[in-house]
């Protein structure tokens, strides 16, 4: 069985009225604070646009989380890589490797501003096949081989990496999917993880196991094989004591994020603004937990009821609330979710039930032992205690 492990992944979203300064430094200090807390993994996005995904480069948020923190691993999530020479990139990667002492995650991906894209110049509609031409020649080049490939956008003449990887036989490689079976094919047939980013958004629920499934088939057919542990969905959540607080402490946080996200989101992603509460929008449609811990535990079960195993739940980091409120969100999360799905509690509960259902007849026998001491004593003092 998988054991669920739990992470957070940070786009990031920062309201552009917001100082971006405040904004990067609290990505990295609620890293500190969540692996504190228990998780797993930090991600950290790539975006060149837009105004309020405010991280351009993956690796250096790793570089300095990585100074801060002691056991949490940190991926990217994702580099996008029809941006970027792939020597580059690998380079990057592997110097992490070494300055986390393994704990780096490369995530990659085809870009999803299609703003990013069009400011240098790339066609839109070949990011996915860049993709594609990448993930021919990035196992070799994180392992440290050397490569020689040559494709319309980059030419790789007897390249090599200066470094040879800390991990081996190279770091983790995962790669984005979405909606499209693209990324399932990847990932089968190069044995990458997957990285669900869209697991709640309908059109994204929809395909989880189907994607899986092609995934596993492209697998089979390649020689390679998907690991569940390494199949990671990612969750919008806000958590309270009640889902009244809950939606209190989102509620002008979560207004302007839906502004933003209805204009960058996919086609099919939108529709919110304007609609009604946005609140009960995305927990009504299964989108996002606003509520308590036993909701996210709801939604948790739910993905997998739909997917069936996989290894961790992505917490998106989306700052709806004020600070303090985000993170009393994480805690809630690790003090009640993650202790349900790890069965941490399950003694505990098993000798609180015991004590319940045998307390009176354990109560008479102690009783009992209380009387014949005092008997005793009266026995051989002659006098009552």
């Amino acid at each position: 069985m998988t054991a669920l492990q739990h992470g957070l992944f940070i786009a990031p979203y920062h309201d552009v009225t917001e100082s971006p300064t405040i904004g990067l430094r609290r990505d990295l200090e609620i890293v500190e604070h969540v692996e504190k807390l228990g998780f797993a993994e930090a991600w950290f996005g790539e975006h060149h646009s837009t105004g309020w995904e405010t991280i351009d480069s993956p690796e250096l948020m790793i570089a300095a989380a990585a100074e801060r923190t002691s056991r949490i691993r940190l991926g990217t999530g994702v580099v996008s890589m029809p941006y970027h020479n792939p020597l580059m990139v690998a380079n990057r990667i592997l110097q992490l490797d070494h300055m986390t002492m393994g704990r780096v995650i490369f995530g990659m991906g085809p870009g999803l501003l299609p703003t990013d894209a069009e400011m240098i110049g790339v066609d839109i509609k070949s990011l996915r096949s860049k993709l594609e031409e990448v993930a021919q020649i990035i196992v070799p080049l994180l392992s440290g081989e050397e490569v020689t490939h040559e494709t319309s956008w980059y030419k790789l003449d007897k390249a090599r990496t200066h470094l040879r990887p800390y991990t081996l036989p190279h770091p983790e490689i995962a790669v984005a999917s979405a909606i499209t079976p693209s990324g399932g094919m990847l990932a089968g047939k190069y044995g990458f993880g997957m990285l669900c980013v869209a697991a709640t958004e309908t059109a994204g629920f929809d395909v989880l196991d189907e994607n899986w499934k092609i995934a596993q088939q492209m697998a089979e057919e390649y020689g390679t094989r998907m690991d569940p542990a390494k199949l990671r969905l990612v969750v919008p959540m806000h958590i309270a004591a009640t889902r009244e607080q809950a939606r209190k402490d989102v509620e002008q946080g979560l207004a302007r994020w839906v502004e933003y996200f209805d204009r960058v989101a996919p086609k099919g992603m939108r529709g919110m603004s304007g609609a009604g509460d946005p609140a009960e929008l995305l927990v009504n449609a299964g989108r996002a937990v606003i509520g308590t811990p036993e909701d996210a535990i709801t939604m948790i079960e739910r993905l997998q009821a739909k997917q069936g195993a996989f290894g961790v739940i992505l917490f998106q980091s989306h700052n709806w609330a004020e600070w303090e409120e985000t993170k009393k969100s994480y805690e809630l999360y690790a003090r009640f979710v993650m202790p349900h799905f790890a069965g941490t509690n399950r003694n505990r509960q098993a000798s609180y039930a015991a004590l319940e259902s045998n307390i009176d007849r354990l109560e008479s026998e102690r009783t009992k032992g209380a009387e014949a001491a005092f008997k005793a004593w009266e026995d051989k003092t002659g006098r009552k205690a």
